[in-house]
């Protein structure tokens, strides 16, 4: 068996980034945690989710193939009531609120079985492919390389935002 490409490797090992920051928080997320709005519309649910979301809905965009969302049943297994293409991009603040979840380890299943089928697609992929234009858009046009790098760094920061907000509950929040 051959080595990955040396840029394949450097994807796979980002796309696998958000799912390692979001284990460590793991032992932490109860349903309180998960679940509060600390002068914030954005819970840590919500992060987790959106995370997983905003891979999933661009990750099969550019496979065509079914979001992992629909395709593993978990729009089912959370029952938000969300429409099959929302990602929390642009929700309101009564939209963010909405999104209430639970279970910490079905956000991170969530999270990882994206993660896993972002890497299952990215292993499929020559050097070459990469330079392919995804989204003439922009200026200048988005390749199949930078989209891929985009969803992960995307997904990396609504992690740590998720991080953040668990630290500042950890501490208490000023004037509350």
């Amino acid at each position: 068996m051959n080595a990955p490409a040396p840029t394949t490797a450097m994807l796979t090992d980002l796309a696998r980034r958000p799912v390692a920051a979001a284990e460590m928080l793991r032992e932490q997320l109860t349903s309180v945690v998960l679940n509060a709005h600390p002068h914030h519309d954005n819970s840590i649910a919500w992060l987790l989710w959106h995370a997983a979301r905003e891979i999933d809905v661009q990750l099969a965009a550019l496979t065509a193939l079914e979001p992992v969302w629909s395709a593993a049943g978990f729009d089912v297994r959370f029952a938000l009531g969300t429409v099959p293409d929302d990602l929390g991009y642009g929700h309101t603040p009564e939209q963010a609120r909405a999104i209430v979840v639970d279970d910490p380890g079905l956000l991170l299943e969530h999270l990882a079985a994206v993660v896993d089928a972002q890497v299952a697609f990215i292993e499929t992929l020559a050097e070459a492919d990469l330079s392919r234009v995804v989204d003439e858009r922009w200026d200048p046009p988005v390749t199949l390389g930078v989209r891929l790098v985009s969803i992960s760094a995307d997904a990396l920061e609504h992690v740590a935002q998720a991080a953040y907000v668990l630290g500042i509950g950890e501490r208490g929040f000023e004037g509350s």
